[in-house]
């Protein structure tokens, strides 16, 4: 059998058996090693581990991490609550639009559509069950517009894709998510409007509204986050990874300082928390290091993406193809592994048919964030579900609806790339041609 067979069947048999996808990817690079290298070639496993986490940008990972479980448990969600309800006002379907924007606003402090969820469905189920909306419509509703979060700057996501596909500006990558992120968030409203007026949800007269100011007031120091991280990204104030330290420092004065419902014993389990979240990302970056350069120096990726380009020389076929890998894949795994795994794959693909990595690295992310609300694993929705106390199979046709919306959304910024790269272009960042 040969090296590259071996290597990709190790992993795939291992991802089956229920192996963790960091293991996974040791072992099946470590097989391919064995199989078609010298036996010397073992040695390298420590170098490669160690520089596939060796990177400075990769700092910001841990950080963006820590500022998301920062804003969650310091009652930001709460107050952007009440301000959107503010400015909505009662009408048919007005909470609907009240769970899309937070989940918008919250992906730009978080950047993980797991932990936006978890935010807003603790503060917006009980209003939305309260309102008369079902359970299962409301938990669906807040798990595909958490994956918004993926596009929305910061995106952990976006960060790792720039560390794997050379040359891409990170800055142009948060710039070029913005757009496409607030485009899947109203691709979702659309339905989510319909549906509540059709089926008569929300009395406008049983809601009540606040009032405006109070609940800007107390909604400033959340809406200035990211304002203040693509401010100072844009005026060159600080560096994507400075931007991050940036992000903890304002996270904290918000919830120990304004909120004040952070306590040095919240601080201690959250930074816990975050070491915890991220050692499990960087140990997934650093066995997908064996993974990627025994890969590389078979030309295990080579041949695959010389596979691809055999069935069809359309880019826009093979565009499709990719499209719907990555959509299976995010029905399975982690955004963090699916760029690590597919990512060597596509970079031929996407030399060979000069794709711009902007525009095709917010492609992807828009992809996996489908995948984060489509079941089997569906991890955003795993979330929601919890909380509302419903099973995963009761809100299988509303997610549905769901991903059929965000489909939209992801083909018209297939079919229009100005809709990613307006943004950075403006701004003076490098995108590339396009």
């Amino acid at each position: 059998m040969s090296p590259d067979l071996l290597l990709i069947g190790t992993f795939l048999i291992a991802l089956l058996l229920g192996v963790p996808v960091a293991i996974a990817l040791g072992l099946g690079g470590v097989v391919g090693i064995v199989a078609g290298l010298p036996t010397v070639m073992l040695g390298t496993l420590g170098t490669n581990t160690y520089n596939s986490v060796a990177k400075y940008p990769l700092i910001a990972i841990p950080l963006f991490i820590f500022t998301g479980l920062i804003f969650e448990r310091a009652g930001v969600a709460a107050s952007l609550v009440r301000f959107a309800q503010a400015i909505i006002g009662p009408r048919h379907g007005g909470l609907t639009v009240v769970a899309v924007l937070v989940c918008l606003i919250m992906g730009g402090m978080s950047g993980s559509g797991p932990a936006d969820a978890a935010a807003v469905a603790m503060v917006m189920l009980p209003s939305m069950r309260k309102a008369g909306y079902p359970q299962p419509f409301s938990a669906s509703l807040i798990a595909a517009s958490s994956s918004t979060a993926i596009l929305i700057p910061p995106s952990i996501a976006l960060i790792l894709y720039s560390i794997v596909v050379p040359g891409v500006d990170l800055r142009a990558l948060f710039a070029a998510g913005l757009f496409p992120g607030i485009l899947a968030g109203l691709s979702l409203l659309v339905p989510a409007l319909y549906l509540a007026r059709k089926y008569g949800w929300e009395d406008p007269k049983d809601v009540e509204r606040p009032e405006f100011w109070p609940s800007f007031r107390a909604a400033i120091p959340a809406l200035f986050a990211p304002v203040i991280i693509l401010g100072g990204l844009r005026s060159g104030l600080f560096t994507p990874t400075e931007a991050a330290v940036v992000a903890v420092a304002y996270g904290l004065a918000v919830g120990c300082l304004v909120y004040r419902n952070l306590s040095l014993k919240d601080l201690y389990t959250l930074a816990t928390e975050a070491a915890v979240t991220s050692g499990v990302v960087m140990f997934i970056i650093a066995l997908a290091g064996i993974f990627a350069w025994a890969g590389t120096t078979l030309g295990t990726f080579q041949h695959l993406a010389n596979a691809l380009l055999s069935l069809s020389e359309n880019s826009w076929v093979l565009l499709g193809l990719v499209m719907v890998l990555v959509l299976i894949a995010g029905m399975l795994l982690d955004a963090v592994s699916i760029y690590l795994i597919l990512t060597p794959i596509i970079i031929p693909l996407m030399n060979h048919f000069g794709w711009n990595p902007v525009w095709f690295g917010i492609l992807l992310a828009m992809n996996i964030a489908i995948g984060q609300f489509t079941p089997p694993v569906a991890v955003n929705l795993m979330v929601t579900t919890r909380i509302a106390n419903i099973r995963l199979e009761h809100t299988l046709g509303w997610a549905a609806i769901f991903i059929a919306a965000m489909a939209v959304s992801l083909l018209l910024v297939m079919l229009f790339p100005a809709i990613a790269l307006w943004l950075p272009e403006q701004l003076g960042f490098v995108v590339g041609k396009w």
